[in-house]
This record gives structure tokens, C-alpha cells and sequence, in this order.
């Protein structure tokens, strides 16, 4: 049809031909075909650095000979990690200079305060992480190469996440960070519960991974595109008589990135993944992946639907409700260490989710803070149980925390402060947190939410300071084993002994009391680079409370529009 610029067309025009009014194509045609996408490298590099410090990894394994080398794998990654937290400063630098936000690669990355920010944790959480993971594979005779590489993999699709401009780069940052903690859920070969871990989490995984591209479908035949800005710009522009299939594509959307944050009622897998995987692994993917998860949904819903703030707000509101009570609630009644830890780490989500449906820019703010404090706290709590699980991770229930004062008082008293820093102490990181996102709502005038934030951060408390009165009041272990046969006069022993009075206040039952005995008496094995990573974490949680410079950060996050 005359007038009709076809495809051919396009690609004769950009060869360099001549297209008449009849849409003949004339002229020699000499040009090169090309399609120029500008990159900006800048934004993109802490993902290069990451994926380059992988590719080094498997590089050097290829040319070394085939021996162990302690410390080498640890220590590429802690190198990258810090490159990519020194790139990430950089970036903050920059942008507070210039206040430019970049938009590069076809708009698939934005370069913004906020994606400056979790670079900075990503990078951050590798160092930590490799930290931690070094120590324990050593006592576990697994040490390699290939949890390091999975690790760096994890934190590039995480900054991926995070710089997404689009529901393509996001679900492509989405996979690469799963797919990692999928294997790294397995990685303990020797130890049946984790491959079932991973089982559980690849099954699960998987089914919210096909929610998430199913709502990008949906989304794209409402809106007719899948970046941000243009989602954007055709809601503003654009009104939408029947909007069912845009809700549909949302709500998934929402379901995909939930089970990524462990929020009621997608947090089914978490406490069999946290109980069954290696526990450094545990740390670092409920700080990285809980952490990529929020920069999603944030992009997501305040860049692509910010005009459909009044649909999305009730199923958020729900959500954080939920997380919060149910999470705190299920955490009072665990008797496993990782598995009480995964239901407050449910809590947990629910706080931040609680500063992200504000829907302002003081949400989002709250959410950043929150999430990169809670990064370290947990990050370190899950160190601390590594250290006292003992080798094969033996010991799992809460007994393994009694007497922890009189073992090792320095771990102990860092456990102490990560613990009140998760339920919100004051003069801690979490306190602060917890502050920020109730503030956020309680300024819009969500009084009844916020009130729900403070009731479920009192139920919360009391698990963790539970173990804390396991590691400074119950008395030393003897040996004794649980369901081994108790005396008359053993008995009447235990009713005068120090653990009557936690029984009697519900924190442990008399099963879980006369467990208690089984925990060694000898001194705790303390790996250096696990000591300093815990010992950064527990100075980062005290520092955060009562230090100003993150929260000025966090202040200084706006998104692009």
C-alpha cells in the first residue's frame, strides 16, 4: 500500500536506499545495516565486575593444578565484592554531582540514586558472605571454588534487579540470582536435608518464576510494552474502560517477586530452605535475595504503576499484615534455631512491605534503609549459628545457644546485639528501621497499620530474646541427651535448677530443657574470617542506630519520575 513504511522498507532506509512515494526502494543501498544501542558502562559495571570476578574464578581453576588452595577463592571474591562496593560510592558520588539519572541500553537500566544504593549492599553482602562461607567449608571439607562462583553470579542478577528499567531486565536479574541459591541450597552434599532444600526451592522457585513472566504477558497486552517508562507513560495518557487483564498482569507480578521476599502466604518455603541449606548460604541469601526482591518490587510498582497505587495498596497492605503477625507468631513456637530465624525473617518482609504500600518517596526510603540494615544483622546471626552448630551442623535446636556466655562471651555478646537489633531495640539499625517504616505510614495517617507494626514488633521480640536468656542464664551443659531417662533425684534436680524459671515462663518446654544438656563444654572454633565478618556486622548494627551517614543516604533516594 503506497504510503506504508513495511519492514524492508525500514531496513532498505537503513542501508542507505531511497524509498519513493509508491514505496519502491531506489539507490545503490551502500551503507551498512546497523542498529546502534548507546551503553553507558558506568551503570552497568558493578554487574561486569561481578560476572568478570565469576569468569576469573573458573579461569584460574583451569590453570592451576588440581590441589586445594585455602583462602584463594575466598579471597577473589572478597576482592570483587569490595570493587563492586567501591564502584557503587563512586556512582553515589556522581550522581550527587551531576543529579542526573541515566537511562541506558534501550532503557533497560537505570542509573539512579537507588540503584547506586543497593549496589553498595550487594557489594557489601559478597564480601560478608564470602566471609562467612570460608570458614565453614573448610570444617566441612568442601571447599572450592564453585560456592563463590554462584555467589558472584547471585549478586550480579541482584544488581540487575535493582538497575532494571523493564520487566525483561528484571526477570532476567531474577533468574540468575535463583538459579544460584538453587544450587547453593544443595551445595552440602553429604547432608540429605540439603538437597531437599533445594528441591524444594527449585519446585517453588520455578512456579513463581512462571507467575512472574505470565503477569509480564498480561501486562504487555494491556499496556503494549514492558519497560517502565512506556507502561507509564500509556497509564497516564490512556484511559482504561476495562482493566482486568492489567490487574491480572499486576497482581502476578506481585505473587512472583512475594515468594522472593518470603511474604505470607508465599513464605512456604522458607523454613524447610533455611533449616536444610548450609547456613552461610542462609545468610546470604535471606539478605540478598530478600533485598533484590524489594528493589523489584519498588521498581515495579512506584516507576510502572504508580498511577495504580490505589488497586495495589490493599493486596500490600494484606501482605504486610500477614508477614507480620503470622511470621512473629509461627517464629514463638519453633524449636529449631534456622527455622525460628526463617519465620522472623518472614516478620521481617512484613515491615518493609509495610513502608513500601505508603507508596511515597518516604516509603521507599524506609524500605532501603530497612532492608540494607537487616542485610548485616542477619548475615551475622546466621554466622554466629554456623559457629556453634558445630561441624555437620549437628546441632540445630535451641539448645545449641545455652550457655553461650560462658563458651565464647564475645560471641555471645555480638548474638545479643544482632538479636535486639532484629527486634527492634532501641540505639540499633533495627530500631531505626522499624521507626522509619511506621513513621512512613503513620504520617499518611494509617494509624490502624502502624499499630500492627508495633504490636507484631512486641510478639517478634520474644523469640529472640528467648535465646538470649538461653545464652546467659541457662546453666552450663552436663552431656545429658534428649529422651534419655531421667532419676528421681535427677528430677528433683532440675525443678531447683536454673532452667525452672525459663520453663515456667514458656520459653522452652521440659523436653527442650533437658535437651539442653547436650550442648558440648568445649571451647567454640572461631575461624578468623568468619570473627571479622560478624565482628563488621555487629559495629555496622550499633553504627547504623545511632550514626547518621546511611540514613543520609537513604534520605537522598528519589526515583526518576
Amino acid at each position: 500500500m503506497p504510503g506504508t513504511l513495511r519492514a524492508d522498507h525500514l531496513l532498505a532506509a537503513a542501508k542507505g536506499c531511497t524509498i519513493s512515494s509508491l514505496g519502491k526502494v531506489t539507490g545503490l543501498c551502500t551503507a551498512k545495516a546497523s542498529i546502534s544501542i548507546p551503553v553507558a558502562y558506568r551503570a552497568i559495571l558493578p554487574i561486569l565486575l561481578l560476572f568478570g570476578g565469576a569468569l576469573v574464578v573458573l579461569l584460574v581453576v583451569a590453570v592451576l593444578p588440581r590441589r586445594r588452595y585455602p583462602g584463594l577463592w575466598a579471597g577473589l571474591t572478597v576482592v570483587t565484592g569490595l570493587a563492586t562496593l567501591i564502584d557503587g560510592l563512586v556512582q553515589w558520588a556522581n550522581l550527587n554531582n551531576s543529579a542526573h539519572v541515566a537511562v541506558t541500553l534501550a532503557g533497560q537500566i537505570i542509573y539512579d540514586h537507588f540503584s547506586a544504593f543497593f549496589v553498595i549492599l550487594f557489594g557489601s553482602a559478597t564480601v560478608l558472605g564470602a566471609l562467612v562461607t570460608d570458614g565453614y567449608l573448610r570444617r566441612e571439607n568442601l571447599d572450592g571454588p564453585e560456592p563463590y562462583v554462584l555467589m558472584m553470579l547471585c549478586s550480579s542478577g541482584a544488581v540487575l534487579m535493582a538497575l532494571a528499567g523493564g520487566l525483561v531486565s528484571l526477570f532476567l536479574g531474577l533468574e540468575v540470582l535463583s538459579i544460584s541459591l538453587y544450587t547453593l541450597s544443595g551445595y552440602h552434599h553429604r547432608r540429605p536435608a540439603s538437597g531437599e532444600a533445594a528441591l524444594k526451592y527449585f519446585i517453588l522457585g520455578s512456579f513463581s518464576s512462571a507467575l512472574f513472566i505470565y503477569g509480564a504477558a498480561l501486562v504487555y497486552g494491556a499496556t503494549g510494552s514492558l519497560q517502565y517508562a512506556q507502561i507509564y507513560a500509556f497509564l497516564t495518557g490512556t484511559v482504561l474502560i476495562h482493566n482486568g487483564v492489567l490487574l491480572a498482569g499486576m497482581g502476578l507480578l506481585i505473587v512472583g517477586l512475594g515468594f522472593k521476599v518470603a511474604a505470607v502466604p508465599f513464605h512456604f518455603w522458607a523454613p524447610d530452605v533455611y533449616q536444610g541449606a548450609p547456613t552461610p548460604f542462609v545468610g546470604y541469601m535471606a539478605a540478598v535475595a530478600k533485598a533484590a526482591g524489594f528493589a523489584g518490587l519498588v521498581r515495579v510498582l512506584m516507576l510502572a504503576f504508580p498511577t495504580q497505587v490505589s488497586n495495589w495498596r490493599p493486596i500490600i497492605w494484606v501482605l504486610a499484615t500477614a508477614s507480620v503477625l503470622i511470621g512473629g507468631v509461627l517464629a514463638l513456637v519453633q524449636s529449631d534455631l534456622k527455622r525460628m530465624l526463617a519465620y522472623s525473617s518472614v516478620s521481617q518482609a512484613g515491615y518493609v512491605l509495610i513502608g513500601l504500600q505508603d507508596g511515597t518517596s518516604n516509603g521507599v526510603q524506609a524500605v532501603s534503609f530497612y532492608v540494607f540494615t537487616y542485610a548485616f544483622m542477619v548475615i551475622g546471626t546466621f554466622a554466629i549459628v554456623e559457629i556453634i552448630q558445630g561441624r555437620g551442623e549437628a546441632r540445630n535446636d535451641l539448645s545449641a545457644a545455652r550457655g553461650l556466655s560462658t563458651r565464647s562471651p564475645w560471641l555471645a555478646t555480638a548474638m545479643l546485639v544482632l538479636l535486639l537489633g532484629q527486634a527492634g531495640i532501641p540505639l540499633t539499625s533495627g530500631f531505626l528501621g522499624k521507626w522509619l517504616v511506621i513513621e512512613a505510614v503513620v504520617s499518611k495517617g494509617q494509624y490502624g497499620l502502624g499499630i500492627i507494626g508495633m504490636l507484631g514488633a512486641a510478639i517478634a521480640a520474644f523469640p529472640y530474646l528467648r535465646v538470649a536468656l538461653m545464652m546467659y542464664v541457662s546453666p552450663p551443659p552436663t552431656g545429658r541427651r534428649q529422651g534419655d531417662e531421667v532419676s528421681a533425684e535427677e528430677d528433683a534436680a532440675l525443678q531447683h535448677s536454673d532452667l525452672q524459671g525459663i520453663m515456667s515462663a514458656g520459653l522452652v518446654g521440659r523436653d527442650s530443657a533437658l535437651a539442653l544438656r547436650a550442648a558440648p563444654t568445649t571451647r567454640l572454633r572461631q575461624p578468623p574470617a568468619t570473627t571479622v565478618a560478624i565482628g563488621i556486622c555487629t559495629v555496622f548494627t550499633i553504627f547504623a542506630g545511632v550514626s547518621t551517614p546511611l540514613l543520609s543516604m537513604a534520605h537522598s533516594i528519589t526515583l526518576p519520575w
